[in-house]
């Protein structure tokens, strides 16, 4: 019960890497909000299951793309919960696209959804986080190495490690960490989109030396650690847990 009497926001936290922090982070204490936007049975379904934990659980339907949005959610959960001590930057939402192919709509809805919302998320949050409290955003491989296809999802993922660099050393005063967690290729629904997905998941598990993808498990993991006061020392930094993908 290490966060017993902390309160957790996460955006995108009621399917896959996004439900399993939430109920990682419930079962150590922490009361916990979940932002979704399309399903409310989803989210019900994981409040439900935050709140058997033994803690508060709440759901909040919110487009985090829109500044007005992600800044009237962090609010209404601050005023519900009384403060904010972890926040988890994890929607994200993509078009699968060449780089010189690119359209305004790819851009925007990447850069928005991904990028825009872990900083205004964060301005928003900041004034209700108590000193020492912790950010976590979700990244990818795409960030720095070639993906086909996932070029706007990229740049985009490339924006939220800048941006965990600028926050973390803005925010060390109060001594609030900011990181990212980094999946490498993780077994998600969210993977299963790729117009080439059986051919890319046989070549990435020959790739990895530990001969498998990750799971929505295992990265939850990491996010939960770097949440808790065990990485207090560790700020501004991409945690990378791909099995060993990025080595080759």
């Amino acid at each position: 019960m290490e966060l017993k009497g902390k309160t957790a926001f996460l955006t995108g936290g009621t399917r896959g890497i996004g439900r399993k922090v939430a109920e990682k982070l419930a079962a150590m204490g922490c009361n916990v909000a979940v932002n979704y936007f399309r399903s409310r049975d989803a989210a019900n379904d994981t409040v439900d299951a935050i709140r058997k934990l033994g803690v508060e659980g709440k759901a909040y339907r919110a487009n985090v793309g829109r500044v007005d949005k992600i800044t009237a959610v962090v609010n209404q959960v601050a005023s519900d919960f009384g403060k904010i001590d972890i926040f988890v930057s994890n929607a994200a939402l993509g078009i699968y696209t060449k780089a010189l192919e690119i359209d305004e709509k790819a851009w925007d809805i990447s850069m928005r959804t991904n990028a825009q919302a872990l900083l205004f998320g964060t301005k928003a949050v900041e004034p209700h986080m108590p000193d020492g409290g912790k950010i976590v955003a979700l990244s990818s491989l795409g960030s720095t190495r070639y993906i086909p296809g996932y070029a706007a999802l990229g740049v985009s993922k490339a924006a939220i490690e800048t941006l965990v660099r600028y926050l973390a050393y803005e925010l060390a005063p109060r001594s609030i960490n900011v990181n990212a967690a980094s999946g490498g290729f993780i077994d998600t629904d969210a993977l299963k989109v790729f117009p080439n997905y059986e051919e890319m998941l046989r070549e990435v598990i020959k790739r990895t030396p530990l001969g498998r993808v990750g799971t929505a498990d295992e990265l939850a993991d990491v996010v939960v650690f770097l949440c808790t006061d065990q990485a207090r020392w560790i700020t501004g930094q991409v945690l990378i847990a791909d099995g060993g993908y990025s080595l080759l």
